[in-house]
């Protein structure tokens, strides 16, 4: 009788499967992929849901039961966190992935750190860039705040369904026994675990909106004793990536090979090298190859000053930043560049070790990792729209860049209403303050010291090199 009783409960778990995926896939048409490749970039998934997924109801409901866990940023719900909507595409926010495998989840793929927003001005539309920087977006932010919402004690069974339901009136009660007996359980108890493993956030400054510790997860997936050193960076462009390959990737040009930088990127953000769906990535990848940025606005360049600044250019920068310089792409040593050191000591031989035998038993096994000892000179494609500069975005304009002295101590990052005069985004004054995110170049790690190799230039021609900039 014992055996009948356990098949016939394991009859009811597989039917009560079925039924809540056959309910969600009715309630929330969806797709992990998408006919037009922008909107598969923005909404489509690349294989993270298995590993940092939320179920779709819960994760839908979190921003409202949990209103007062989100920060005090501009928008509704996920948008304070950062993440991007465009409901003329899609009620999801771009950079959100969903996967219905049994129980429908939502994850997170390239988008949610390469798509950024522009605004002309304060009362200008705000205009979406793929490949952009995302600029807005707090990924530590969003981690910290699923770690809230699952220590609260209103994470329940009854207070989430009753959220879930004024959402979904037609869940059926098969769905709803499922999430009773398992899913609400299992996802605080998941969001829970993870947070253990973010445990080092606490010993290191915010990331802020923008940025991300590329590396340290790493740490703790592969077993290696967490130092306290800041690996915090900016987040890179998508742009023309056809022209880099085989340059020196990674702002330390640690690894050459455009195809491990993305899998290690997609792990970062949460899949698993058995998760990864390498089909999706590879139609990522070649969108991404000839992806140009947007122009700087021709009628904001004073001509003639651009082409005396290229005259600038090709006599100081080409050399490291033009495509066809001899340097672009390679390492140009910490002591010879001078910015902040911390991003590169936190990637250690050690981690470059361990990082090569990801993927393990797998034709695409990383191989290319390497320890260096300083920065790598990237192209400047698109750079108008790469705002705060310098590797941990501790530069707000290309204008502070070139003249160090007006380098701000304190400003305020993911504002994005555009600088014509400066270049960059606004970041001082009672806007920004409002609705952007302080940042504090004193703290460890966001030293906005070196790269000064403008500051020798008659000021004049660092106004010529700014106008042609823009032209990049």
């Amino acid at each position: 009788m014992s055996g009948v009783r356990v098949t016939s409960a394991a009859l009811l778990l597989v039917l009560g499967v079925s039924i809540l995926s056959a309910a969600q896939q009715t309630a929330r048409p969806d797709s992990d992929s998408f006919p037009d490749v922008v909107d598969h970039f923005k909404y489509g998934s690349i294989g993270t849901e298995e590993g940092v997924g939320i179920p779709y109801w819960i994760w839908k409901v979190l921003p409202t039961v949990f209103e007062d866990k989100l920060p005090k940023r501009p928008g509704s719900g996920y948008e304070r966190l950062g993440f991007v909507l465009d409901t003329t595409r899609h009620e999801r926010p771009i950079g959100t992935s969903y996967k219905d495998d049994r129980v429908a989840r939502v994850g997170l793929n390239c988008a949610t750190c390469h798509v950024g927003t522009v605004r002309d001005a304060a009362d200008a539309p705000r205009r979406i860039v793929p490949g952009m920087p995302a600029n807005q977006m707090d990924l530590q932010g969003y981690a910290n705040f699923l770690t809230a919402c699952a220590s609260d004690p209103r994470f329940n069974y009854d207070t989430l369904m009753t959220a879930i339901r004024k959402e979904h009136p037609g869940i059926g009660f098969f769905t709803r026994l499922f999430y009773r007996l398992f899913i609400v359980r299992a996802t605080k108890n998941g969001i829970l675990e993870r947070a253990e493993q973010n445990a080092w956030f606490e010993r290191r400054p915010p990331f802020g909106p923008g940025r991300v510790d590329t590396f340290n997860p790493y740490k703790v997936m592969l077993e290696i004793p967490v130092d306290d050193v800041v690996g915090t960076v900016d987040l890179p462009s998508l742009w023309n990536q056809r022209m880099r390959a085989r340059m020196w990737l990674h702002w330390d040009g640690n690894n050459d090979l455009v195809e491990e930088r993305n899998k290690s990127a997609a792990i970062g953000a949460g899949a698993t090298p058995d998760s990864l769906d390498l089909e999706s990535m590879r139609r990522i990848e070649n969108w991404i190859l000839d992806l140009k940025p947007p122009a700087y606005p021709a009628s904001r360049i004073d001509k003639g000053k651009a082409a005396e600044g290229r005259r600038v250019w090709e006599q100081t920068c080409a050399s490291c930043h033009s495509t066809e310089g001899a340097l672009v792409g390679q390492v140009t040593s910490i002591a010879q560049v001078g910015t902040d050191s911390e991003r590169l000591n936190s990637f250690t031989p050690e981690l470059a070790r361990g990082m090569n035998t990801i993927g393990e038993g797998k034709p695409w096994r990383f191989k290319r990792f390497r320890k260096t000892n300083g920065y790598a000179n990237m192209p400047l494609d698109g750079v108008w729209l790469r705002a705060p500069y310098l590797h941990n975005g501790s530069v707000p304009t290309l204008r502070a860049l070139l003249f160090p002295d007006e380098r701000p101590a304190v400003f305020y990052r993911s504002y994005d209403v555009y600088d014509w005069v400066n270049v960059g985004f606004v970041s001082s004054g009672a806007a920004a303050e409002a609705e952007g995110v302080r940042f504090d170049t004193t703290l460890r790690g966001n030293s906005n010291k070196g790269h000064t190799y403008g500051a020798s230039l008659p000021a004049l021609d660092r106004e010529a090199l700014l106008e042609y900039l823009k032209t990049l």
